[in-house]
This record gives structure tokens, sequence and C-alpha cells, in this order.
């Protein structure tokens, strides 16, 4: 027998378990944890990144992003040492994290040091995780040169899945209400270049919106301090279709075209649920 009649099934069976050009298996899911007003320190903080990262180990993430608030101590070394107690886990679990500057975060140093423990490259950047492109804002401050970026960014944008996080929320039916600012200068730009989901902390409770225009807005500042109560919503903002005061976190799981994502307390227990197609 010839060497070309020994090859050519070899060949045929290669051809066949390579995928041709263009045509890509489907991609891995990518799942996020994000979670916002949690930096309180001690045993409560050192119990909710243990609670994140049991969690995580059954359902793996690429991201922790947090929501702001991040350290309330107003101590550097008192931060650096309640974030490795309650989340240095991360790198040994193969994690990315991403943060987001709330108001506690900026009394300090301008929060520079909260960039150099959670890597940040500065108050506001994107990072990008297979079909998802995050948009890490800071809420503090809703500056021309900011707005002026994000909308650069979204623009040149192609992404499928876009997700903005920062920590003054757009909408919220709680003690501190709407972010003027961000529902006047962002707001516009998310339902203008397609952002499906907009994530931010604050109030410490959570709660999640109907869809506005094409985007939806989640609040969860339950990471440790004490709950804030709930109340009605002004007229003009979009329906509230859940509101809870408690603790706990977000779980973001993206397959293909498909989010699905659910509030998720210390215990692990899920207590909302909500998908849709992207």
């Amino acid at each position: 027998m010839g060497t070309g009649s020994l090859l050519s099934p070899l060949l045929l069976l290669c051809l066949l378990l390579v995928p041709a050009a263009g045509h890509a298996g489907p991609a891995a899911p990518v799942g996020i944890i994000a979670f916002g007003d949690f930096g309180v320190g001690g045993d409560t903080q050192g119990r909710f990144g243990t609670a994140v990262r049991q969690f995580e180990a059954r359902n793996p993430a690429r991201y922790l992003v947090t929501l702001g608030d991040n350290d309330y101590t107003e101590s550097p070394s008192a931060f650096h040492a309640n974030w490795e107690r309650s989340f240095g886990w991360w790198r040994r679990a193969g994690l990315k994290v991403a943060g987001t500057l709330g108001n506690h975060d900026v009394r300090v140093q301008d929060g520079r040091y909260v960039f150099d423990e959670l890597g940040m490259p500065g108050r506001f950047y994107r990072r990008v995780v297979g079909p998802v492109e995050l948009f890490l804002l800071d809420a503090n401050d809703v500056d021309d040169a900011q707005t002026a970026w994000l909308q650069r960014v979204l623009a040149r944008s192609r992404a499928r899945w876009k997700i903005a996080a920062f920590h003054q929320p757009a909408f919220s039916c709680g003690r501190y209400g709407s972010r003027d600012a961000v529902v006047e200068r962002w707001v516009p730009l998310f339902e203008r270049y397609g952002v499906q989901l907009a994530l931010s902390g604050h109030d410490h409770n959570y709660q999640r919106f109907a869809i506005r225009n094409g985007v939806r807005y989640i609040v969860h500042g339950g990471g440790g301090r004490g709950l804030y109560d709930l109340k009605a919503c002004p007229s003009g903002y979009p329906r509230r279709l859940v509101g809870r005061e408690e603790h706990g976190f977000l779980y973001l799981l993206i397959r293909g075209n498909r989010l699905t994502g659910w509030a998720v307390t210390p215990e692990g227990r899920r207590t909302d649920r909500f998908a849709f197609a992207g």
C-alpha cells in the first residue's frame, strides 16, 4: 500500500476535527461577581470575602468587579490588610479584579491607594473578557474628560456585551436616590451605544429596574454596611422590578448571546434571577 493511501484517512480525520475558518466553536462562558460597599474591615468583611470565595469555588468567575466604597477605614494600611484577608484568594483562584471608586474611597489620596491595591490604571478605564467589555467609571466626578472618554470608547466598542459599573447609581429608590450628573451625561451614552447593563452600589440594598431604552439598571450595595430602607420610586424612573433590603453580591454568567444573573446572599441563597439576550 502506498504512502498516499495511508495518509489520506489521517488527513481526513484531521480535517473533520479542526473547525473551518470562520466557524470557531462556542466561546467559553464568562462569570463575573460584583459587589459594593463592602470595605468595613474586621470580621464582617472577612466573612463576606469567605462567602464570595466559597460561592466562586462552585460557580467559576473570571472577574471580581467592585462597585465602590472598597474602604471605609480611610487608612491605606488598614485597607491593604482587610483586602488581603478577605479577598487575597483571588490570585490563587485565577481571577482578575476590576475596581471602581466610591465616595468613601476618595477621601484619602483621592483614592490612589485603592488604585494601587486593586490594580486600577486610573479613575476610569475599560476591561475586555471574552465577548464582554467592562466600562469602569468614577461617578464621584462626572467631568468632561471622563464623559468624552466614555463616548469615545463606547463608540468604538464592537463587544457583544457592554456592561458599565460605577458607584453612585443612575436610578435608586433608597436613601440616596439618583445621581443627577450620571443621568444627564452618561445615561444618554449608555442608550445611544448599546450598553445592556449598568451596575452600581452606594445604596445599601438590592434593586433591579425594568429595561429603559435598552439599558437595565441594578443597584447592589449590600457588601457589609448597615442596610438602607427602600422608598417609593419617583415618577420618570424605570419601574423597579425587585427591591430587597439584604446583604450579598451579584453573579453574572454570559453564555454566547445570553446573560443570566442572580442576587446572592452571603449564605449562598439566590434571591433574584434575571436573564436576557444580547
